[in-house]
């Protein structure tokens, strides 16, 4: 049996992110490839608020944004799974990259540069340079 092959989808809630998904649908519907969509999150609390809470909170959200999207997809046809998972986004990308079947990480950057960069640094940038996948990376057009 021959194994599936699947375009990892990292997302983080904005529309720059998104601007991937035409490109990854053109890629998926012509392979007839998988897609599987990531959202990594974290919660920052004050310190009066409840850490367990938040957490539970920005991971039920981020299920709800992809759920979203995978219902989308899939009224286009596509086979699509979807993964929240909570932490660092370089690492957890990486990370979820290396344990599946994917063949392909598509993202889009926000194309920071400047001392923005310096500041925010660039996801996008980090999963290239560690990654041994191939990567398809488009630059959004707003930051």
């Amino acid at each position: 049996m021959e194994k599936e092959e699947r375009i990892l989808v990292p997302l983080d809630g904005s529309k720059c992110s998104e601007s991937i998904l035409p490109r990854v649908e053109e890629l998926a519907k012509g392979s007839k490839r998988g897609v599987c969509l990531l959202r990594v999150v974290s919660a920052r609390t004050f310190l009066s608020a409840d850490p367990i809470d938040a957490e539970v909170k920005a991971v039920r959200e981020a299920e709800q944004y992809l759920e979203g999207l995978k219902d989308q997809l899939h009224t286009k046809g596509l086979d699509v799974d979807t993964h929240v998972r909570y932490g660092d986004d370089v690492k957890e990308i990486l990370d979820h990259a290396s344990q599946k079947e994917i063949d392909l990480i598509a993202m889009s950057s926000h194309g920071r540069r400047g001392i923005n960069w310096l500041i925010h640094g660039s996801v996008a940038e980090k999963v290239v340079q560690q990654t041994a996948k191939p990567v398809l990376m488009d630059r959004c057009a707003s930051s």
